[in-house]
């Protein structure tokens, strides 16, 4: 077993993804593959918006050897938000809408499976993304009302995505899972303005209508799209879109299905640290982490090194 660990709370969300009514079952079948390998392991229920946050940090202050999300996204990402800055690791069962991790972690797609993987799996340390209200200097932090992320962030028509699901489309998710966002990115797709931001990295400043900023070479969906991306580097790789036009996003979409994203017009990418976004014009630009709204432009993209142990399958 990794490092010595001989208990874990999993944390699952029953209400994630088009299978939740085989979640509780799935988290019993893994407590007890996880049990027969000499780890007790506690099932924790989440209640609703926030709960698995405030059990990961419970789990930080009783000691817990291991915290273990079974969800998609959004519960990983309130995990994480417990865990930051803890020496608590985080192990991983896929389920929910959708699952970045697991993608880049090459972890299966079935919740006994995984299961199998964690005692024979490593812990690694690795840094966290942090975004956070800018004020005039970008000098804000997570004090301010911000929020970690694992995998990936960004500005521009995915948050305005992530913020029209949320703000009409939370009941379709729930029963349609990933669905609903593609509903909504077309919906977006014909009424989104595309207003611009300023951006401001490396001593440089440019303007675009969206950033990626990610920690992960997977996006959404089928999609990669910051390929030069790694859990394992203290850094983001950023990607741009200087284009304001309908008809250009709507030209790249068969680069970003053929992973050619990179080589299109208006695009450009650069690894940093840190990122300030702001929005150039009146009209507001929503951000969103690891799927999950984190408000309106102006705010901070963050490398926050040392943050967080992870759990990943052996090699």
């Amino acid at each position: 077993m990794p490092h010595g660990i001989t208990d874990a709370l999993l944390i699952y969300n029953p209400a994630s993804g088009r299978k939740r009514h085989r979640r509780i079952v799935e988290a019993e079948r893994a407590a007890r593959i996880l049990e027969q390998a000499g780890i007790a392991t506690e099932l924790a229920p989440t209640t609703g918006r926030g709960s698995a946050t405030h059990m990961a940090r419970q789990a930080v202050e009783k000691r817990r050897g291991m915290v273990i999300a079974c969800g998609g996204d959004g519960t990983v990402n309130e995990i994480v938000n417990g865990l930051a800055g803890s020496r608590v690791p985080l192990a991983l069962l896929p389920a929910g809408t959708a699952n970045i991790l697991a993608k880049e972690l090459g972890i299966p797609w079935n919740v006994p499976r995984a299961a199998g993987l964690i005692p024979g799996s490593e812990i690694r340390r690795i840094a966290l993304g942090a975004a956070f209200p800018a004020n005039g200097n970008g000098s804000a932090g997570l004090s301010s009302g911000g929020r970690y992320f694992l995998s990936v962030g960004g500005a521009g028509p995915d948050g305005a995505i992530v913020h029209g699901v949320e703000e009409n489309f939370e009941g379709l998710k729930k029963s349609v899972g990933e669905l609903a966002y593609w509903v909504e990115g077309f919906r977006q797709l014909v009424s989104y303005g595309f207003p611009e931001m300023r951006i401001r990295s490396g001593g440089q400043e440019r303007k675009a209508t969206i950033v990626v900023v990610g920690r992960t070479a997977h996006y959404g969906g089928p999609f990669k799209i910051t390929t030069g991306a790694s859990l394992f580097e203290d850094s983001f790789e950023f990607l741009t879109n200087s284009k304001r036009s309908r008809l250009a996003y709507l030209a790249c979409l068969p680069a970003l299905w053929f992973g050619r994203l990179r080589e299109a017009e208006g695009i450009e990418t650069w690894k940093a640290t840190e990122v300030v976004c702001e929005p150039a014009g009146s009209e507001p630009v929503y951000a969103q982490v690891d799927g999950e709204l984190v408000g309106r432009l102006p705010l901070v993209f963050r490398i926050v090194p040392d943050a967080l142990s992870l759990l990943t399958p052996a090699g």
